[in-house]
């Protein structure tokens, strides 16, 4: 899968230390230096981050000649950087800390630059991508001509996530999903419409002319998108991607934050991720607003010393409730999935293995042997629930199994609250009763690809004639 990121490029560069008094000359903190780190910001930072993440990346931006930029091309090693001239200074942002929290940020070079040209070599790896974010950082790339006529034409084979600015370009028409935060959102719609400046951020509730409700339905229209998903910090994101259909809230982690300087880059970059795999849009975008979450609470672009990457269970537990909790705590991705899985074949494996890939531990609700009685006949089960847990907690993308014994799964997956209901392709998930159940909590239902010529129905009757 080739990853294409487009767009400008910033160094950033973080000044760490402590700060244990004040200036004499003025009440302002002194700050004594321990670290200096130099990295690769704006679109940069999208693709360090899927590189980090194991992605082929390649960065289609603009470079300077300059030291800076000489710090941003070994900051991008190990990425394939297709660059044009410039023709501006590389900007430069240096964000001061003190014990992790911010001090003071300074910027250089940021002034607004020409427009800059596009190369050959850079449209013709656009036209190899399978995938495309758009980092706009408002310096002009996205403003573009002949770059815009190749995204208004790939728009409609692949997906293209584009993350606006106030100072940048509107989106091409036909992108999969727009990602401005709120305040973009507001700016891009006229300026706060109807909404009081100091007044803090609406919440899901708000869906008034300035609400996030209402403003991710209009710049769908006006952006002519597949989807505007508008990102409110801490209250999660709002999700408008159906016409026909009211926007879709979608709540964040509860998480602490001292920076949240990267999170949008985070997001963009889960949510390219997530729609190459084939995953629904409302899907990728609860996954996506996790994962920024995650970010966040692992220390954000502070922690940048390493990659970041995705929250991952390391070690197996069997208790389920306090493996989702434990999971939760993390920042991880809880996903559950169910059924009676009596006589394990291919057919099952293959969908649990698709619904671990998901998230950071899967849990399987398993219908007790009364259970399964009820719903197959006095024949069924044919493996008691002792020997079905088993089989399925031996399979290395099985985390634990939570035995139920009603007919269906609710009380299970209101105890656990995952965050993905996984059920195979063979399901509706919009008439599965536990739908509404598990959007009341914020999570999503999901399918996995169906492989409807192994069943244990068929597995059983071909046992039979050879017993």
């Amino acid at each position: 899968m080739k990853i294409v990121v487009v767009g400008d490029v910033l160094l950033d560069v973080d000044i760490d230390g402590e700060a244990t008094r004040l200036c004499p000359d003025a009440p302002v903190p002194v700050v004594d230096v321990d670290n200096v780190r130099r990295r690769a910001g704006g679109a940069g930072l999208v693709a360090r981050m899927l590189a980090g993440d194991g992605h082929s990346v390649t960065l289609l931006t603009v470079l300077a000649d300059d030291e800076a930029a000489r710090h941003l091309e070994r900051a991008l090693e190990g990425i394939t950087v297709v660059a044009g001239a410039s023709g501006a200074p590389t900007p430069v942002k240096t964000r001061v800390r003190a014990e992790g929290h911010p001090v003071v940020r300074f910027d250089e070079g940021c002034a607004p630059p020409p427009p800059p040209l596009v190369t050959p070599a850079m449209l013709h790896a656009l036209e190899r991508a399978a995938v495309i974010v758009v980092a706009d950082y408002g310096r002009g790339l996205a403003s573009n001509v002949e770059l815009r006529s190749v995204l208004a034409r790939l728009g409609g084979r692949i997906p293209i996530v584009w993350d606006p600015h106030r100072a940048g370009a509107d989106p091409v028409p036909g992108v999969a999903v727009v990602t401005p935060n709120l305040a973009e959102a507001r700016s891009f719609a006229g300026a706060a419409r109807g909404a009081d400046a100091g007044n803090g951020e609406p919440g899901h509730g708000d869906t008034g002319q300035g609400g996030p409700a209402a403003l991710a339905r209009d710049l769908r229209l006006r952006w002519q998108s597949n989807a505007v998903m508008v990102t409110m910090g801490s209250q999660g994101a709002m999700l408008a991607y159906d016409a026909d259909q009211p926007a879709l809230p979608i709540p964040a982690p509860k998480t602490t934050v001292t920076d949240p300087c990267g999170a949008g880059d985070r997001l963009a970059a889960s949510l390219a991720v997530h729609l190459v795999d084939g995953h629904t849009l409302d899907v990728a975008a609860v996954l996506a607003v996790r994962e920024a979450a995650s970010f966040l609470r692992h220390g954000g672009v502070a922690a940048l010393a390493g990659e970041p990457k995705p929250v991952r269970l390391h070690g197996r537990e069997t208790d389920a409730l306090a493996l989702a909790r434990s999971v939760r705590e993390a920042g991880g991705i809880v996903v559950a999935t169910g059924g009676c899985f009596d006589l394990l074949h291919a057919g099952h494996t293959r969908a649990l293995g698709a619904a671990r890939s998901l998230g950071d531990c899967l849990i399987v609700c398993l219908n007790s042997d009364e259970s399964v009685r009820r719903i197959k006949g006095p024949e069924r089960p044919i493996l008691n629930q002792e020997d079905r847990a088993e089989l399925l907690l031996a399979l290395e993308f099985v985390d634990a199994v939570m035995v139920f014994d009603e007919d269906t799964p609710e009380a299970c997956l209101a105890a656990l609250q995952p965050d993905l209901w996984v059920k195979g392709g063979d399901y509706d998930v919009t008439q599965l009763p536990e739908t509404a159940l598990v959007e009341s909590w914020g999570g999503r239902c999901t399918t996995v690809p169906y492989h409807p010529s192994r069943s244990t129905t068929d597995l059983a009757d071909a046992l039979s004639r050879v017993s």
